[in-house]
């Protein structure tokens, strides 16, 4: 009997461990094409996430420093304590998004985890 291509029992079982070694090393392909586009996405997101802080931050900054000029003779407390106020209201409103941004993330590996459902499945259904 040949390696492989039996048509008895032992090639009956090469089969299936040959099938079976197919189908785990899809699965871990998947995983691993999940878990690369996961980090790409987050590179990402940090990336860009600095660099529109560190912008918005100079730019409100700036903002904040010219009208504070603007009235530095008549309301120059009450410019700043209304730009406190402002800057700290913004701040609950972004802490509550990431929170909310967290929360709804997709799960990790779930097509890996839905396909190996399927095989599951399927494996079952056969006996």
């Amino acid at each position: 009997m040949a390696v492989g291509g039996g048509t008895g029992l032992l090639g009956s079982i090469e089969r299936l461990f040959s099938t079976l070694i197919e189908v785990v090393q899809t699965r871990i392909e998947l995983a691993s094409n999940e878990l690369e586009e996961e980090r790409e996405r987050l590179q990402e997101i940090v990336i860009l996430g600095l660099v529109t802080a560190f912008l918005i931050g100079l730019g409100v900054v700036l903002l904040t420093i010219v009208l504070v000029m603007v009235f530095w003779q008549t309301h120059r407390m009450e410019v700043l304590a209304g730009f406190a106020a402002f800057y700290l209201v913004l701040g609950i409103i972004a802490g509550l998004r990431v929170l909310y941004v967290v929360r709804r993330k997709p799960r990790l590996f779930s097509a890996t985890l839905s396909e190996l459902d399927k095989d599951r499945e399927q494996l079952s259904s056969r006996r």
